[in-house]
């Protein structure tokens, strides 16, 4: 039986609102669950330097957890004068990732800096960063192409995450903080909207698994990345 008592192969309740910042070209607020993040994109009319007379466009993301996102207080990276490693790996998983689902030529030499903010943290917040950012970016390429800056959509497919695990020996799907601060095995998976793979991130936390574990874990990251892929469709629609 899990904590939450889901299903193994359900995912926590799923919610993205759009439209929540004022300025930001593209915003969302996505919620699995307990974790709620913040995702905005910003549109930059300049490629970063190392692309300048290339012809390409950049996507890239920054990753933050307000103090109180957890349940005791986290000291603001900025008061220690440098991001943690933890915050460094997340975003450039994050950045990555949605440049998976981008034809940069199609972008042109801007840059299109997604910031993903944890309000409240209980599991996958890199997670919820990933589909949630996909949903500001999305909104963001929707501007310019309203607005006939570019010609063609650059946005090639859907990109969502979702974590799956082996909890008290049971392949489980979208693990909270519970189960995943006591899983056996613990894995990240980012996926494009045709099931092509972006990342596995999986690793044993206190006992090893199976070629076969592994593959009932990426079935049902399969699984959960299609109800992920719907629920970002209908924020896009309205």
């Amino acid at each position: 039986m899990r904590p939450s008592g889901r299903a193994l192969d359900q995912l926590r309740d799923v919610s993205i609102e759009t439209g929540v910042t004022k300025h930001a070209e593209g915003s969302c607020l996505i919620r699995m669950g307990d974790t709620h993040v913040l995702c905005t994109a910003t549109l930059e009319e300049k490629a970063p330097p190392f692309l300048k007379n290339t012809g390409l466009g950049w996507v890239t993301a920054e990753y933050g957890m307000l103090p109180r996102a957890t349940h005791s207080r986290t000291r603001r990276e900025a008061a220690a004068g440098k991001q943690s490693g933890r915050t460094q790996e997340i975003q450039r998983l994050i950045g990555r990732s949605l440049r998976a689902g981008v034809d940069r030529s199609g972008l042109g030499e801007r840059q299109i800096v997604v910031d993903c903010d944890v309000i409240q943290a209980d599991g996958g917040t890199r997670c919820a960063s990933i589909t949630g950012g996909w949903v500001a970016l999305r909104l963001a390429v929707n501007r310019l192409l309203k607005a006939g800056v570019i010609s063609s959509d650059p946005i090639i497919d859907h990109v969502a995450a979702v974590s799956c695990g082996i909890y008290a020996g049971q392949p489980v799907l979208d693990l909270d903080y519970a189960e995943d601060s006591a899983a056996g095995t613990d894995g990240n998976f980012i996926l494009t909207g045709n099931n092509r793979l972006i990342e596995v991130q999986m690793s044993a936390e206190g006992a090893t698994f199976s070629r076969a574990e592994m593959d009932q874990l990426l079935d049902l990251a399969e699984h959960g990345a299609a109800l992920l892929f719907a629920a970002q469709a209908r924020a896009i629609a309205g």
